[in-house]
């Protein structure tokens, strides 16, 4: 609990996005109580960075799709029962779960009643599928920090605190970056052209994704000369992505650190990305991108039969209607990934319009406000000071 060097923060994070938003939560935290806080719980490299010591290694839980997870089953469970004890023996002075709701939303259901409020960051797609979780997560949830604005309502009518804090993507359109640097490392010319090639950061993912995109690119070169790919993704699974570049048709650079992911961004003409949080981050950058995805073909029959909406890609969602072309299951072919492509590349309409509607979805989402980590971390101390106003 609370002492004289501030409040301890269970912190439970399951895949890389999470990652990357428990390191920025945990940095303002740090900021905002001038280093007067403390951290347990379960992250990756990037919350360990700033300080958490993580019980196991999140690629252990980090499982999409819902026929992909039933052979990592037994460990998914047995790591919830690890994570729940070591929180109650913690005896935190609140409890975060980041994302991932099938593993950490399960485990703060278990921890309702244990002494500590319970805050979740990242709001269920309620308004996506199954509507009925904003009501069952009210139940045992104290706070829930949402990164879209249309979201608080679907909570807040079942009595569950909630505020918008923001999307993190935001926070990257501030990082300087230097694009030239980059290119002159890589040996890469000025004018020669670049694409921002994203197949996700999940190893299935990147096992369905990389050999398309890689044909996507075969493709692409008959029709843009010199074309070469920047490959930003996460330790986790960079030697899987090292290994799928290598039969790539153009010469593929596989980047490291959000530094590099930032830069390329800057540096490159258009991007073809696993549809997830990336989508967001580039409509930030003023980076025209094919949203692209594939899953198992039951899951894919399951989510035709329970999505309730009309775009994947968050900027679309955020301005209900499609910014960014979306390429997914059976569509996503070499042929039409290359098709989508080729006018992002381009001085073209579509190209433009991607950029202005990017930007607009970017503001909605809190451009130009306090960064949605140092709102979050806010939110946070709030609920905190609440709870110990409550008990005094």
């Amino acid at each position: 609990m609370a002492s004289s060097n501030g409040p301890l923060i269970f912190l439970v994070a399951g895949e890389p996005s999470g990652d990357l938003l428990g390191a920025r939560l945990m940095a303002a935290l740090k900021s905002e109580t001038a280093g007067a806080v403390s951290f347990a719980g379960v992250g990756g490299p990037l919350m360990e960075a700033e300080g958490l010591e993580s019980l196991f290694d999140i690629r252990e839980i980090a499982v999409m799709g819902l026929v992909e997870i039933i052979g990592h089953l037994p460990t998914v469970l047995r790591r919830m029962r690890d994570t729940r004890e070591a929180a109650l023996a913690a005896k935190p002075d609140a409890f975060i779960s980041i994302d991932s709701p099938g593993f950490s939303l399960r485990v703060s259901e278990r921890l309702q009643g244990c002494g500590f409020p319970l805050i979740h960051y990242v709001a269920p797609s309620v308004w996506a599928w199954k509507p009925g979780r904003a009501k069952r997560i009210a139940a045992f949830l104290d706070h829930l920090l949402c990164l879209l604005p249309f979201e608080p309502p679907y909570f807040e009518v079942h009595g569950l605190p909630t505020t918008f804090v923001g999307h993190p993507a935001v926070e990257a359109a501030a990082q300087p970056t230097d694009p030239d640097a980059l290119r002159a490392r890589l040996g890469i010319e000025a004018d020669q052209p670049i694409l921002c090639v994203l197949p996700g950061s999940r190893a299935g993912e990147i096992r369905r994704l990389s050999a398309i995109f890689g044909e996507a690119l075969g493709v692409l070169a008959e029709r843009v000369p010199d074309l070469i790919a920047l490959v930003p993704t996460v330790p986790t699974v960079s030697s899987q992505v090292e290994t799928a570049v290598g039969s790539w048709p153009v010469p593929a650079h596989v980047l490291l650190g959000q530094e590099d992911k930032y830069a390329a961004f800057q540096a490159s003409r258009a991007a073809l990305a696993a549809s997830g949080t990336v989508g967001i981050e580039l409509a930030v950058a003023g980076l025209p991108a094919v949203m692209a995805y594939r899953v198992n073909w039951l899951s894919a029959e399951i989510a035709r039969r329970i999505l309730t909406i009309k775009h994947v890609s968050i900027a679309s969602l955020v301005l209900d209607r499609r910014v960014q072309p979306e390429v997914l299951q059976e569509s996503c072919t070499p042929p039409r990934l290359a098709a989508s492509l080729l006018p992002l590349l381009q001085e073209t309409p579509e190209r433009d319009r991607i950029i202005r509607d990017g930007y607009e979805a970017a503001r909605l989402l809190g451009q130009g406000d306090d960064a949605p980590s140092v709102r979050a971390a806010r939110t946070v101390l709030k609920v905190l000071n609440q709870e110990n106003g409550a008990s005094s």
